[in-house]
């Protein structure tokens, strides 16, 4: 009886995989036989898999979630903002200037879909995958309040709050693997877009009046050069039949015109 009583105790403890998550993380089995088991292993909560016995058949892969903070800090000019101010020739700063935080953290529950569709198997890995996720969360937000910038009223309620709710939920519909997600903006400037449509607009204006001079100087010389040409060819047929008859030289002096004598084109 002690002897079977230590080979279930042993078969029991080396099938418990709660024994290997510290309290605080999170485990995830992955077998060769099973792979990835789609239930989390949480502290405190029993489970038992016959085919953890098979030796090097089952690992668990532990992962400690923590708030991911991140800062907001950006800024830029609208694309040849400074040109277009000085073609319309006004005083405008077409600059702008976004600050503040955002955090998030992985949802437990994902970790298993993650381990089979990023596969991650460590710490590292989910740091790894965290960062990219902030750097793709940063650009939804720029994007976002750049959409916003002319509504009055959501830029103002955003300046005294400091949040924007829908902000939040469309960063969490784009990403649904996350969870407590917070943005929190401290400053944010946008520069007058109507006024800086309406420079552009007439920078356009501008180049396409200078393309029509251009092109118009471009015939006007063009022109210019096809008829000197025309008269230098005519001039070297001249000269060519004044070297081989030089009789007409006196037919010249008699103020006669051999232009006559000679067509374009010959």
């Amino acid at each position: 009886m002690l002897i079977l009583l230590i080979i279930a105790g042993t078969v029991f403890y080396f099938g418990w995989v709660q024994f290997e998550v510290p309290p605080g993380s999170f485990g995830v089995l992955r077998s060769k036989t099973h792979g990835i088991n789609p239930e989390i292993i949480r502290q405190g909560e029993f489970r038992w898999y016959w085919y953890k016995l098979i030796p090097s058949n089952a690992e668990v892969c532990v992962f400690t979630i923590k708030p991911v903070n991140r800062v907001l800090n950006s800024s830029g000019v609208l694309p040849s903002g400074t040109i277009y101010a000085a073609i319309a020739g006004i005083d405008a700063d077409f600059s702008w200037s976004v600050s503040g935080e955002f955090s998030f953290s992985v949802k437990p529950e994902a970790l298993p879909s993650l381990c089979e569709r990023e596969n991650i198997s460590s710490q590292e890995d989910l740091t790894t995958l965290e960062n990219a996720w902030s750097r793709s969360i940063e650009p939804l937000i720029l994007n976002r309040l750049n959409a916003l910038a002319n509504d009055g009223n959501i830029m103002e309620s955003l300046l005294l709050q400091g949040t924007l709710p829908e902000l939040d939920r469309e960063i969490e519909a784009t990403f649904p693997d996350l969870e407590k997600i917070s943005c929190v903006i401290r400053t944010v400037r946008y520069p007058d877009y109507t006024l800086y449509t309406s420079a552009r607009t007439l920078f356009n204006e501008y180049v396409s009046h200078q393309q029509k001079i251009l092109e118009s100087n471009v015939i006007r010389n063009a022109e210019n050069n096809i008829v000197s040409r025309l008269k230098l060819d005519e001039l070297e047929k001249i000269g060519d039949v004044l070297t081989r008859y030089p009789v007409l030289v006196q037919f010249l002096a008699l103020g006669r015109d051999l232009s006559s004598l000679f067509t374009y084109g010959e």
